[in-house]
């Protein structure tokens, strides 16, 4: 037993939590092989880790094998929805790591538990959204001296540090997990996916197939939600202001309109911009009885929460992570999870064999960032694509995929100018 450090609800939860964590850890193959080198190599010897991510069973894996590496590391949650208990405490009671993380936790709580995090003076920073960092670089400044750099997982999180780094503002490097093709073509695309539209069957089950679903936004997490919901056999509309993408999503097979059109037409919305009111003030009215409303981006701004509040007469708890809010006419909207991330608010999150290859991004660009801090500047730098590739070999290897590579003519045909017509 270790000794409990940390903040979590309930300390004898932890026996379900290794069980958990063991069964996301039998999908992991990848974060294993890395962890078991890891332990050999202790690559991450002595550097203190401040962590700031969804408190998952996955992520307890990953904070295992930081810890087989060497680190130091505490952890504290990135979402006050996202938080497996469980999960937390078996992270501090069986595996030793201090964890500050509780479902539902309040706003003022969320931030205290930042505050332990950087109570730990870390020289790394590991973030999924970037409020650790950003409360390091507005609040903890005096810290900042000792940081020699940081990890950032999430779309959201990736514009954030960019815009910091654009305005002079951030004090040293970021490696953008999220920019990794291995993260974001398959965590995104595939985990997002399928864990948001799981998560709004857990919150109301509900029937897909026949429904008009209303997905905004089409990067690679509305790709993946708008294919998994014409997959159950809705109909699914898009809302984009990008015309690349929204062209991208006429030539896929969807309708593509506006969100005004959209919400008269839709009965389910799944948001995924990284944006903030997508759905707001002038749309509420126009949307029909019963309308459920999803958020799958990382902060709960997409649906204009203030506006939905004050033009409701009533509100009310009807299902676990859904509140009914009766407008002034009588219609009923269902919003789920309080607007935050549905996927890990009201379900499990990304399926670990998924999270497997963010998690082997995270390790390994952490590996890498150590080896080169001479190198880096206080900018945010993408996964190198030799790792990027290594993770892909890794998980193919894993699944039984032998790829057979290219024969020496054929590299020397790919790599020559003079062979034409």
């Amino acid at each position: 037993m270790s000794e409990r450090i940390g903040d979590v609800r309930d300390i004898g939860l932890a026996d379900a939590g290794v069980l958990k964590v063991e069964w996301a850890d039998r999908q992991m193959p990848v974060l294993a092989q890395i962890r078991e080198r890891f332990a050999d190599e202790r690559p991450l010897e002595g550097w203190r880790i401040s962590a700031c991510l969804h408190v998952t069973s996955e992520t307890a894996n990953l904070m295992r094998t930081l810890a087989a590496g060497g680190a130091d590391a505490v952890l504290c949650s990135s979402n006050p929805l996202s938080t497996q208990d469980d999960v937390a405490a078996a992270l501090v009671e069986r595996y030793g790591i201090p964890t500050y993380a509780i479902k539902g936790e309040d706003r003022d709580t969320y931030y205290a538990h930042i505050g332990a995090a950087l109570d730990h003076r870390p020289e790394v920073t590991m973030d999924d959204g970037a409020d650790l960092v950003t409360a390091l670089h507005t609040q903890r400044v005096e810290l900042l001296d000792g940081v020699v750099g940081g990890t950032e997982e999430t779309t959201t999180g990736v514009i954030r540090m960019r815009a910091m780094s654009n305005a002079g503002r951030l004090r040293y490097p970021i490696v953008a997990v999220n920019e990794a093709l291995t993260k974001h073509l398959f965590d995104n695309r595939y985990g997002t996916g399928q864990s948001a539209i799981d998560g709004v069957l857990r919150a109301t089950n509900v029937l897909f197939a026949g429904k008009t679903v209303v997905v905004g936004g089409y990067g690679w997490v509305g790709r993946g939600i708008a294919a998994r919901a014409e997959g159950m056999g809705a109909i699914v509309i898009v809302v984009e202001v990008d015309p690349i993408r929204a062209l991208e999503a006429a030539m896929d097979g969807y309708r593509v309109m506006n969100a005004d059109a959209a919400s008269v037409e839709g009965e389910i919305f799944i948001s995924a911009t990284g944006n903030l009111n997508v759905f707001g003030v002038h749309h509420f009215p126009l949307m029909r009885d019963g309308a459920i409303l999803a958020n799958a981006g990382h902060f709960n701004d997409e649906f204009e929460l203030g506006a939905l509040e004050a033009q409701a007469v009533g509100r009310r708890q009807v299902r676990p992570f859904t509140t009914e809010f009766t407008m002034d006419d009588g219609r009923r909207l269902y919003l789920l999870a309080d607007g935050r991330l549905v996927n890990l608010g009201a379900a499990e999150g990304h399926p670990s064999l998924v999270m497997d290859m963010s998690f082997a991004n995270q390790a390994l660009g952490l590996e890498w960032m150590r080896s080169h801090l001479d190198e880096l500047e206080p900018q945010v730098y993408g996964i190198p694509d030799d790792i990027d590739r290594e993770v892909a070999r890794l998980k193919l290897a894993s699944m039984g995929i032998d790829l057979a590579g290219m024969t020496p003519e054929q590299k020397a045909y790919s790599e020559s100018w003079e062979s034409g017509t």
